[in-house]
């Protein structure tokens, strides 16, 4: 049976390139669709770059391994998280147009088959995940209970977006606490930089010293983390515009039907203090005046959006969700150049 291209799926690489065979897992995983691995990637590569500029360190091989590592990670948990949202919403699914042909309620992969690709994905996320710190791990682990939650938001509340923003940009949190203590090991003495042993593998220091991160080390990473769940709240009630109709005739909540003919209003708010948070979190790490020249870039993407919002096209709601990849990218861009300090 050959796998014809998802309604929203747009040109991709996986209809045009891949085996047949192959098709229904990669549909599963959404790697027809990777703008969601970007949404998912850019808030840890935030995160990351965030720990870096705060400290003013060049980024070391294992910085760079870090980002190599959250990329994969992305799409491995990304892949793991739609699986587990088709398991859930297998009966929802086939009574939606948009997503009737999805591999599951389509008949493609079996429920069992799905468990297994959630199972292995995440199994080798866990690898990844054990090449971090003691924070990073925990926070990954943390994660999961949001990952597992998010399918049944969308039961109970009008507000599940504000639940995938919480999900989605949680790799914020965990990249900067994966790069944070080697980070700041720059402002240490060289006699103390040794005595930090973040990792799990390293043994206990014998110095005798105790080294610890204040809390106000982690104030930009929470700032950058709650301005990124406002940014998800905008970007996921866009594209919630696509299935408003098809959402009310099965009974599916979402924070595009709680605001009506107000969803532009709603979205400008919420880009309003997404931009207004990445700002506090730029100012509360000390970065540079590009950082806020770049922002002001940023602030003007969402602006663009909201501006060209209508509630009555389809279409146009999917392309301006999928240009929240390149406001991301802007936004990390902003970071980086935060740490550069330009001459007097």
């Amino acid at each position: 049976m050959t796998s014809a291209p998802l309604p929203d799926a747009g040109a991709n690489w996986v209809d045009r390139h891949a085996p047949e065979g192959l098709k229904p897992w990669l549909k599963l995983g959404r790697f027809d669709r990777p703008i969601g691995i970007w949404l998912l990637l850019l808030p840890g590569w935030q995160g990351i770059a965030l720990a870096l500029a705060q400290y003013r360190k060049t980024p070391g091989l294992y910085d760079l391994w870090l980002f190599l590592g959250f990329a994969l990670g992305a799409c491995l948990m990304r892949a793991a998280g739609c699986a587990f949202n088709d398991i859930v919403d297998r009966d929802f699914d086939a009574r939606v147009a948009r997503t009737a042909m999805r591999p599951i309620p389509s008949g493609r992969i079996s429920v069992k088959q799905a468990w297994a690709f959630v199972i292995g994905c995440s199994l080798v996320s866990l690898l990844i995940l054990l090449t971090l710190n003691w924070t990073a791990i925990c926070l990954g682990v943390a994660s999961l209970g949001l990952v597992a939650a998010y399918p049944f938001m969308k039961r109970i509340t009008w507000w599940p977006q504000a639940w995938l923003g919480l999900t989605f940009n949680w790799g914020a949190l965990m990249g900067f606490a994966a790069a944070l203590p080697l980070a700041a090991a720059v402002i240490l003495p060289p006699d103390l930089r040794d005595e930090l042993r973040p990792f799990w593998w390293q043994a206990p220091a014998d110095g005798g010293h105790a080294l610890a991160m204040a809390w106000q080390a982690y104030l930009p990473a929470l700032l950058l983390y709650l301005g990124g769940v406002f940014w998800t709240l905008g970007y996921d009630t866009i594209y919630a515009l696509q299935d408003i109709e098809d959402d009310a005739m099965v009974g599916v909540k979402s924070s595009a039907r709680r605001l009506g003919g107000n969803v532009r209003s709603g979205v400008s708010l919420f880009y309003l203090l997404a931009a207004g948070l990445a700002g506090a979190a730029g100012a509360a790490a000390g970065l540079g005046p590009l950082f806020w020249l770049t922002l002001s870039l940023y602030a003007l993407h969402l602006l663009r959006q909201t501006r060209r919002l209508r509630l009555d096209d389809p279409s146009l709601a999917l392309a301006l969700f999928k240009s929240n990849r390149d406001a991301g990218l802007v936004l990390l861009v902003a970071i980086i150049l935060g740490a550069v300090t330009l001459p007097l």
